[in-house]
């Protein structure tokens, strides 16, 4: 499809008379056009698109369709029925009211596009440039930071399940590319083991039936492999993607030994979260846990303005396996609103993306005053209170040693290196420790001395002042602040948006459909501050509210 980049047009003057007769106090969808105008323009994505062929829908339009078609969960049918039938949609597109709209493929064709194109962020960043230029976000305000759970959109079991759909997929796959060559590799019971869509061991309750059902499976699967990876084999049958993803399971849940092939158990090994496949049908989604919840699938970092007197725009939004740390969110989320001119004076975060390379990069690289709790001390000294934690240890750098509270000086200082982080290991001399009478609360019941093992010098020094702040009054009416963007998260999930559940599978698309429920998000509430809408209040109970009087009285 090619495109020819025009500007957008004016809301035809039949739609308007029509639109104004039938709202004639206005509506949101009206609102915006008139406040905002077309918010798109055709030059954004007109690197998408060929200069040659049919006639493409004008970008423009399919992006605010798009944005619309979060903000009201609606299918890619129902947007389309939508563009056709609501007047108040063609007067946000600037369509006649005769005009027959389009066929529905249209829109996954242009988030395709999106996608291919790694175009997805122009749907906020338009939204933003509007906001920036009406003044309702700045750079160098405040911002604030938070995460949500994403699951997967396919179903997900067991290991057993996995394994199984897995090798199922793969024959389907191989019988329309290569049904001749499948033919002769297959055995006899095949057909009736793997043709349907039910888990055939599921059945087996003993715990026999179950490890009789994947040693069958795994010897399956490995005689696929095997016959596929043989010099006779056809090459291209490696690279289909099923195929791979076959592969990679059989790895992360089978191994060979001398009675054949086996299910991996935990005496085994199991691979790391972060590269674990828990279904073939979508690769990218992921084991995650954090406390008591446990999912498959994504997770969500949304930032947010929060300076007073203006809406609470999402600034940037992004989308990361579920195993993936909040920490490694910080910078990156930096680096992409300082591309956009957005970077705050001062971020507000909860302890996931606050440690001490986040500060460094953070205050070194961008300016940016990083503001949110650390992580505190979980060592048993720390949580008896005994006062022989390690913040009550005294650490002179440049002499390199580290005084007790009790005023004995430590004995040994040798730098290491543990698990790919730089540390230093302090040891205490026994001389110094066994007569002390606090050496069990300090050092423990059987040790002889305290040993510590404390970060690198720069890291260390990066923490002490924020430890410092956290403890002060001014940091908690700050901090408090940041609760806020959880109100932003309840939106994305409660109302129409569908933040918490991917529409799509993989990790590029549910990009995509977290960047589009922002910006609708977005023009959302940017309607609403042009019309005067006060942003609502913390839902509280009624008992709450009762509280609440009771106290005020």
């Amino acid at each position: 499809m090619s495109l020819r980049p025009n500007p957008a047009t004016a809301v035809p003057e039949e739609t308007a008379k029509v639109a104004r007769a039938a709202f004639p106090r206005g509506c949101r969808l009206m609102d915006v056009r008139d406040s905002l105008g077309p918010v798109f323009d055709d030059a954004r994505f007109a690197r998408l698109f060929s200069t040659r062929g049919r006639p493409a829908e004008a970008p423009w339009r399919l992006a605010l369709i798009t944005l619309l078609q979060f903000a009201e969960n609606l299918s890619d049918r129902d947007a389309a029925d939508a563009v056709r039938a609501r007047l108040d949609w063609k007067y946000l597109l600037a369509l006649p009211l005769d005009d027959p709209g389009f066929d529905s493929t249209v829109l996954c064709e242009f988030r395709a596009r999106l996608v291919n194109g790694h175009a997805e962020h122009e749907l906020l960043d338009a939204v933003l440039t509007v906001a920036i230029a009406r003044r309702l976000v700045r750079p160098l305000g405040r911002q604030r930071t938070d995460s949500t759970h994403v699951l997967t959109t396919v179903k997900m079991r067991s290991r057993i399940y996995a394994a199984t759909e897995a090798f199922r997929q793969a024959l389907n796959v191989l019988a329309v590319a290569a049904p001749a060559w499948l033919l002769g590799q297959t055995r006899p019971y095949w057909a009736d083991r793997y043709s349907g869509h039910g888990d055939w061991g599921h059945a087996a309750k003993a715990r026999a039936g179950r490890d009789g059902h994947v040693r069958e499976l795994g010897e399956d699967g490995h005689h696929l492999l095997a016959a596929i990876w043989a010099d006779e084999a056809p090459d291209w049958l490696r690279r289909l993607p099923a195929v791979e993803i076959l592969r990679r399971i059989w790895v992360q849940q089978f191994y060979l030994c001398d009675d054949g092939v086996r299910w991996r158990g935990p005496a085994e090994g199991y691979a790391p979260s972060s590269r674990f496949i828990s279904s073939p049908y979508d690769p990218d989604a992921r084991y995650g846990r954090k406390r008591t919840t446990t999912w498959v699938g994504y997770k969500a970092h949304l930032t947010e303005s929060c300076d007073e007197g203006r809406p609470r725009i999402i600034t940037h939004v992004q989308t990361e396996t579920a195993p993936t740390a909040d920490g490694e969110v910080t910078t990156p989320a930096h680096r992409a609103l300082a591309a956009k001119g957005l970077l705050p004076a001062q971020h507000l975060v909860d302890t996931g993306y606050l440690d001490a390379a986040p500060l460094i990069e953070a205050t070194r690289d961008f300016g940016v005053d990083l503001v949110g709790p650390t992580r505190p001390d979980l060592q048993w000294q720390a949580r008896r209170g005994t006062g022989f934690a390690a913040a009550a240890f005294q650490v002179d750098w440049d002499a390199q040693h580290v005084t007790c509270p009790r005023g004995a000086k430590s004995s040994g200082w040798t730098a290491s290196t543990e698990f790919g982080w730089e540390t230093v290991k302090v040891k205490f001399s026994q001389a110094d420790c066994k007569p002390c009478p606090n050496r069990t609360d300090c050092a423990g019941p059987t040790a002889s001395r305290r040993v510590m093992t404390l970060r690198d010098r720069r890291e260390f020094e990066a923490l002490q002042g924020p430890r410092k702040r956290e403890r002060t009054l001014e940091f908690r009416a700050v901090h408090a602040l940041r609760a806020g963007v959880e109100a932003t998260l309840s939106q994305g999930v409660r109302r129409f948006f569908g933040l918490r559940r991917a529409r799509y599978v993989g990790l590029a698309k549910t990009r995509l459909q977290h960047v589009a429920i922002a910006a609708a998000m977005n023009l959302v509430r940017i309607g609403d501050w042009l019309a005067g809408v006060p942003i609502a209040p913390t839902r509280r109970s009624h008992f709450g509210q009762l509280v609440g009087l009771a106290g005020a009285t």
